[in-house]
Formats: structure tokens, sequence, C-alpha cells
């Protein structure tokens, strides 16, 4: 008698730190998941090098994107309590969409993001591997680019995905708070997702959920400058940057380093979106570039005999990172020039070479911004309100203005 075969159970149920058991809530999510692209986001590290400060900071961009899908189930939930029509495939297209928003990051994601490729925002690569994937799975895909791309007719879908009240930054903040262990991120989420609403097709918050946006919007402000801008991690990423270049620099120059089979194709040749969009095997390298390839070079790399690599390689791997400090005013030209002649003189450099040594720029800490997706509030008498005019005092107009801090990073 023939064996029965019985379907697989793709409705799984996954454990997470931070919310407890997360359900999946379609076939189509468990699909997506194990696919080789998704599954490339478990050894992407969601927070870079902030590992260096925060020891447990190790979390995977895999992680956060289940999260957020998790906290998209909610938010549709709720919207549909509220009387708004979202339809089943509509469900299935915005899970998936949100899902797969961060799966265009390449290894230690914003720190290279414009050194692996250029000019091309890891959105844009998502789309490339959204667009990919709809060939494959069609229907639900399509929705799903869609709502990621804001073409889709329903423009509240595409804002639970990317807006400035959106379930990615919702997830994000808690989850980095969890994993690093600075409080301060800490938000009140399943309340934001309560108070959430829909008016003439665009999200919006009910004026009772006032008080917790200021929290978000404060914490997003302080885990900026406790975490993702700590002076620490930003030294450590610019040292990563510069090696990065250094190796392009030399590859290029004809010289032979190792490197994975893929890495080695982004170092050898400068990739824009025009050569996604035209070779499709360049989509393919990219889906197999992750964190321990450039781990795995920088570890070989420490014993290059260029010495501008092998220094910035060895104090990565060996945590003797560069000297950062930090000014509310930029640095003078006499200053600069100051470490210029010692790093010269120290390391017997030559002049043009110095930029791989010293870094001098600009950290920006917007946490809410008036001009780009605002956050409107629904009054109680229908009214909608742009929240910085209808806040009680004067956090959010504080908060939406830029804090701008120098520094100067070089070696000790």
């Amino acid at each position: 008698m023939p064996a029965i075969h019985t379907r697989n159970n793709k409705k799984k149920i996954i454990n997470d730190p931070v919310y407890g058991f997360i359900s999946l809530p379609h076939e189509i999510i468990f699909d997506i998941l194990e696919h080789p692209y998704l599954q490339r986001l478990r050894r992407i590290q969601q927070l870079g090098l902030s590992h260096l400060v925060y020891p447990g900071a190790n979390h995977t961009r895999f992680h956060h994107v289940l999260g957020a899908m998790h906290l998209m189930m909610q938010a549709v939930a709720c919207i549909r309590r509220k009387g708004h029509e979202i339809t089943e495939e509509e469900e299935r297209g915005v899970c998936l969409a949100i899902l797969l928003h961060d799966i265009g990051h390449g290894p230690f994601s914003h720190a290279l993001e414009y050194d692996i490729v250029c000019g091309v925002s890891h959105e844009q690569i998502s789309g490339f591997f959204i667009a990919e994937l709809s060939v494959e799975y069609g229907h639900d895909l399509e929705i799903a680019l869609q709502i990621f791309n804001n073409s889709y007719a329903k423009p509240f879908l595409h804002e639970l995905v990317s807006s400035q009240l959106d379930m990615d930054r919702l997830d994000y903040l808690n989850r980095d708070s969890f994993y690093s262990g600075v409080s301060e991120g800490v938000i009140g989420s399943e309340r934001l997702i309560e108070m959430l609403n829909v008016h003439n097709g665009h999200l919006v918050l009910e004026e009772k959920g006032i008080y917790s946006v200021e929290k978000f919007i404060v914490a997003r402000r302080l885990m900026y400058w406790q975490v993702y801008l700590h002076k620490t991690v930003v030294a450590a990423e610019f040292m990563l940057i510069h090696a990065l270049r250094r190796a392009k620099e030399l590859v290029k120059g004809g010289q032979s380093l190792f490197a994975s089979p893929s890495l080695q194709f982004f170092l050898q040749q400068d990739i824009t979106a025009a050569h996604f969009e035209q070779d499709p095997l360049v989509l393919t390298h990219f889906a197999q570039l992750d964190d321990y390839d450039i781990w795995g070079a920088i570890k070989v790399w420490q014993f290059a005999p260029d010495y501008i690599l092998a220094t910035l390689c060895s104090g990565l791997v060996n945590r003797q990172l560069f000297k950062i400090e930090i000014s509310k005013t930029p640095f003078t030209n006499e200053r600069i020039q100051s470490v210029q002649q010692r790093i010269l003189q120290e390391h017997q450099l030559s002049p043009e070479l110095l930029n791989y040594f010293i870094y001098s720029d600009v950290l920006t800490n917007r946490a809410y911004n008036e001009q780009k997706h605002n956050i409107n509030l629904l009054l109680k008498n229908g009214q909608i309100m742009e929240l910085s005019e209808a806040s009680d005092n004067l956090n959010i107009s504080a908060l939406s203005t830029p804090v701008e801090k120098y520094f100067l990073c070089y070696p000790r």
C-alpha cells in the first residue's frame, strides 16, 4: 500500500524573545521565509558593529523582519476593527512587503551601503529582490511590490511599511533596546498600534495617542546617540568603510587579495543600479554576500602586505579602534593639520593616503522630520492636524530640529 503524503504544516509558531510566540499567518509567508534570499538575513547583523560597544547586540535582520511582520498583523487587525477594509490578498501583500523590506541590505548594512555598490540604496535592491521573487511566487508578491513601491491604491498600506510611524521602526526600537540593554529605546508599540486609524486613505494616529508617539520620538533620538551613532561604533564603521575602499583600490590596481567569489565580484568593479537591471548575475552575486564574507576577508587582510589595509583590519579584528573626538562645532583646520602631521610622521604615509587614517565628518540626528511622511493626528472632532502643531509641549518641535555633532577620528 503506497504511503500517503500529507501536506507539510506551514503555519509555524516561532518563539521570539521580544514578543513571545509569533505565528506565521499564511503559507506563503513560510515559503518566503524558507527562501535562501531571506535566510541570508540570518547572517547579517541588525546593528553592524554595535556589538563592539554593547556585547549583547548580536541580533540579526532575520529577527527584525519577523518582529516587524508580527506587528503588521496586529496593525491590520486593529485597522479592520475600526471599519476599514483590508482584503485577505492585501493582508498577504502587506505582510510580505514588511517581511521583505530589508532584504536588500548588504553586509554591515548602512556602514557599507554605498561602498559595496555605487549609488544604489538598500531599498532599491529590496525592490529588485521582490520583483525577482514575484516571478517565482506570482500575484501575492506583485501586490507586495506595489505596496513596497507605494504604487498600490491604498497608500496607508505602504505607510505601515515605510513612514515615520511604520512597523519597521516600532520593531527595531524595541528590539535594539532589548539586545543592547539600552532601556531608553523601549516604546509602547501595542498602544501605538491600537491608536492607528485611516483617514482619506492615509495612516493617522488618534489624538489620544499623542503622548505615546512623543515618547516614541524621544526614544528614537536617544537610541541614535546611545547606540546607532555611538562614537565608538562610528569609529569602527569608518575603519571598516576605509578598509573595504582600500581593498577595492588594490584589487582594481591589479593586486590579488583573498575574498569569496561574490565579494571579489564587487571588489573588481563599480556596480550601479543599471547593472542590477541589465544583468541578473549581479543580484545573484549580491544574494551570496553577508557579514561572513566581510569578516572572513578582514581576518585574512590583517596580514596583507599593504600597510594601510593590514592596520585597519587588524584594528577591527582585535578591537584596537581609532580614537574619536566629538564636538558641537567644526574642528579647525589647524587642529586637523596637527593630527595630520603626527600621523604622517608616525605611520610614514604619503599625504594622499592620509584619508584612509583620518576621518572628519558630521553626525546628524533628526528624530522627526516634518517634511517627510509626517505623522498626522485624527482629532476627536474629525479634523487632521500635523503632530508638531498638535503637541501641547515643545518636545516635538525640538525633536524635529536636526542636531549635528562633528567628529575627528584618527589612530591613537
